[in-house]
């Protein structure tokens, strides 16, 4: 937070694999009193707008597992929408995900 330089989460482009390509992703990951306050928004917003403004990407996703509606509502306000699923396996665990992207319009 600005007023007293406290890490409240994370937000960032990174490289994720998907579908056997690699793509640009938006992830955030905030601490659960933060939640719900607009900063994840705000975060993946600038994050979307570097990607297409700075780094000239033509789209960008976020990899969100099935069952966090929270994210998936962050995604949309992202302007994002579903283009895929997938199920990743962590610790012989079947972990479903949806894959929302957006492109760049202009």
């Amino acid at each position: 937070m600005k007023e007293n330089d406290k890490m409240i989460g994370q937000c960032g482009l990174t490289m994720q694999d998907y579908v056997g390509k690699q793509v640009l992703e938006v992830g955030y990951l905030f601490q659960k009193i933060f939640w719900h306050k607009g900063y994840a928004a705000e975060a993946a917003n600038a994050c979307k707008e570097y990607a297409f403004d700075r780094l000239n990407a033509r789209e960008v996703y976020s990899i969100i597992r099935d069952t966090n509606i929270p994210s998936q509502n962050v995604a949309k306000k992202n302007g994002m929408s579903v283009c895929g699923a997938f199920t990743k396996h962590y610790r012989n665990v079947d972990v479903p995900h949806l894959v929302f992207s957006v492109q760049r319009t202009s």
